[in-house]
């Protein structure tokens, strides 16, 4: 999903309408795992979202709906429905009445097929102005590290609290190292596609895989890149990073783990189940 709307973003600025909880238990018989509330959340960390529109109760899947429809549309009149092609089997096209819809209201559709959406680019890459190597004046490089194997809300409050001290560097654990540390069947999701979604949260001004091993794998990264600070949340702080850090004159935080006013905590233990 997060790969669809990073491609539908490059169209122009992108709206996500947004389906309320009583709709999604209509339309699929059980009523979503996450609320209205933490999805939009979740939503409005991404970069290539402009904005989330909530849709009424009356939910049509095959249209946009109209009371929106009316306030999104451009003084133009130029609008585009991004799609992403599932079909079920070669023949069948999931997207025909949508693309009946569109053509009905006069507006572009633009549905994207499995190719187009292979793959995971650097989601920074043509959305940041600060080069890899170079940092804004003055402003203080900040250095996160963790697995984000199941990336949910508490990740990214923790990005938007850690991006506060300075920009922000997100270093995920290799896939070698995550078998090291947690043994086999670990990670869930490889290093690459971790690190597009990570990097795709808009407090992270860089996502990089770290090329160390153990629980100080990010020491090549923060040693080169000259890290600043390096903050942990409280389940997080060992003395070696501690250490780590008093030897190499970058300033140690700890967090504590509070989940985003109104929005439940959340671990990726109690979401793998």
């Amino acid at each position: 999903d997060i790969r669809f709307l990073h491609e539908a973003a490059r169209l122009g600025p992108l709206t996500v309408i947004l389906w309320p909880d009583e709709a999604v238990a209509r339309l699929y018989a059980t009523p979503p795992r996450f609320g209205l509330a933490e999805r939009r959340y979740y939503l409005e960390a991404l970069r290539s979202v402009e904005s989330v529109a909530v849709a009424a109760s009356g939910i049509d899947p095959d249209a946009l709906p109209e009371a929106l429809l009316a306030k999104l549309r451009p003084p133009s009149g130029s609008m585009t429905w991004a799609l992403a092609e599932r079909p079920r089997s070669p023949k069948e096209n999931p997207n025909q009445a949508k693309l009946a819809f569109c053509a009905a209201e006069g507006i572009d559709c633009k549905a994207f097929g499995p190719d187009e959406l292979a793959g995971f680019p650097d989601p920074s890459s043509d959305l940041s102005a600060v080069p890899f190597q170079e940092r804004s004046s003055g402003t203080k490089r900040v250095f996160v590290t963790g697995c984000f194997d199941w990336l949910h809300t508490g990740h990214i409050r923790f990005f938007e609290e850690a991006s506060a001290y300075g920009e922000l560097y997100v270093a995920i654990g290799s896939d070698a190292n995550l078998r090291l540390l947690k043994g086999e069947g670990h990670p869930a999701f490889p290093e690459d596609e971790r690190r597009f979604v990570a990097g795709s949260i808009r407090t992270v001004a860089r996502c990089i895989v770290a090329t160390g091993s153990g629980w100080l794998d990010a020491e090549p990264e923060m040693l080169t890149l000259g890290a600043d600070r390096y903050l942990v949340n409280e389940d997080g702080d060992k003395p070696q990073q501690l250490e780590f850090c008093e030897r190499n004159g970058i300033e140690y935080i700890v967090l504590k783990r509070v989940p985003q006013e109104g929005l439940p905590a959340r671990s990726s233990t109690e979401l793998k189940g």
